[in-house]
Formats: C-alpha cells, sequence, structure tokens
C-alpha cells in the first residue's frame, strides 16, 4: 500500500517548510508521497517549496488562488498512492498521527477514517469556533442518521479513486462538508480515531470563518436532497 499525503498551501512562508519537515519525519507503517498543492500564495510560500529536495515531495503550484478544495481536487489528481489523506500546512494538525489514522485500514477494519479532535482547552481557537464545529457536525448527524463526532477534520483518510468518485465542486473550506455529505449519502460512516490539534489564531493566519459554517449548513442539506446516482 502506498499513502499519498496532500498538502494545499497558500501562504504559509513561515510554516511550510518545518510542516513538511514534520510530514517526512514521521515512520509510517507503508511507502508515502507527499504531493503539495501551492495554491497561488503571494508570498514567499512559492520559492520556499521549490527548494525542497526529496524524492517523496512532489509541488504543484496553481497560477492563481482558488480555494482549498480545489487544491485538494488538484492533488488527488496528481496523486499516485492508493490511499490519501489531507494534511494542511498550517501546524495545528500532528502528522505524527496518520499512523494511527492507517491502523483501522490495515488491519481490514474501515475503509474511511476521520481524526478526531478533542478540542480541550489547550487546543481550541475559541468558544465559537468549537461550538460552530460542534454545530456543523451535529447537523450532519441528524440529517443523515449518523453518529460522527468531527466533520471539520482536516484529517481524512480514504482511497483515492473513492475520493475522486465524490467529485468534490466546493472550491473553499465547504469540501470539508461536501467530502462528508457525499460519503454518509452513499452510507458509507467514517471510523474515527482521537488526535492531538492546536488551533492558530487570527494573528496566526487562521482563515477559516463564520461564513464557512453558514456554507457548510447549505452543502449538507444540499446533499441530503441530492438523488444519487
Amino acid at each position: 500500500m502506498k499513502l499519498s499525503i496532500l498538502m494545499p498551501v497558500y501562504n504559509e512562508q513561515d510554516r511550510v517548510a518545518d510542516a513538511v519537515k514534520q510530514a517526512l519525519a514521521v515512520t509510517y507503517p507503508c511507502d508515502v508521497e507527499l504531493v503539495i498543492v501551492n495554491d497561488g500564495s503571494r508570498d514567499g510560500t512559492a520559492e520556499v517549496l521549490d527548494r525542497l529536495d526529496d524524492d517523496r515531495v512532489r509541488v504543484i503550484h496553481h497560477a492563481r488562488n482558488q480555494g482549498k478544495g480545489a487544491a485538494i481536487r488538484t492533488a488527488a489528481d496528481n496523486a499516485t498512492g492508493e490511499y490519501m489523506v489531507i494534511l494542511d500546512a498550517d501546524l495545528e494538525y500532528d502528522p505524527e498521527d496518520i499512523p494511527r489514522l492507517l491502523e483501522p485500514v490495515l488491519d481490514g477494519r474501515a475503509t474511511v477514517v476521520y481524526g478526531n479532535r478533542t478540542f480541550g482547552s489547550h487546543s481550541a481557537f475559541s468558544f465559537w469556533y468549537v461550538m460552530g464545529n460542534k454545530a456543523v457536525t451535529m447537523a450532519a448527524n441528524v440529517l443523515f442518521n449518523s453518529y460522527i463526532g468531527d466533520l471539520e477534520t482536516c484529517f481524512k483518510l480514504m482511497p483515492v479513486e473513492l475520493y475522486r468518485s465524490l467529485r468534490i465542486r466546493s472550491r473553499g473550506f465547504g469540501m470539508e462538508a461536501e467530502v462528508t455529505g457525499k460519503l454518509l449519502r452513499r452510507k458509507i460512516r467514517p471510523y474515527e480515531v482521537p488526535i492531538s490539534y492546536r488551533a492558530r489564531t487570527r494573528e496566526e493566519g487562521k482563515k477559516i470563518t463564520w461564513r464557512d459554517g453558514v456554507e457548510a449548513l447549505w452543502i449538507l442539506a444540499r446533499e441530503r436532497m441530492r438523488r444519487i446516482r
């Protein structure tokens, strides 16, 4: 088995080198590749990425910013692994948790695995951020009669071909809700494992806003009403 780690990057010149270093330093139970998509960064991110020298790393540049969903779509289209997992370059997630996500797949217990953040007091961005995340997750559970703990998690591990078949249209952060909505619509229930998480602040570059939460609710409702083709 080969795992493709998909890393969307936008204006992360101060963090992306550390993010790549941490991802490659992990001892994985399988072969890995790191597919990085620079989504039209306007700072020095492109220069940092172009200096990377590792056979496991592939860098793709978008000429202009298109959003996280579009960056992940490009990365997935270029992935060569059987499985994929998303890892943001903002250092909020610990790549050391990725082998834990792989365990249920390797021992045959699961096909899709989500990393579930606990949102302890040491890791939460804000009260309203956590409440918004819980509201979106609850909406998904009500709409699809499921019980998942963290819809908006970045750590979503699944077969590459399954992700491609979902045909994700959302170009921004709405892709998180669309992925989960389409999986639940197909009766695919993600297996969840606890992960660590340290949210950064607005001053440190936190990008998601309340508008993304509203969009997520709309996307979930849309996917619930959509007919299965």
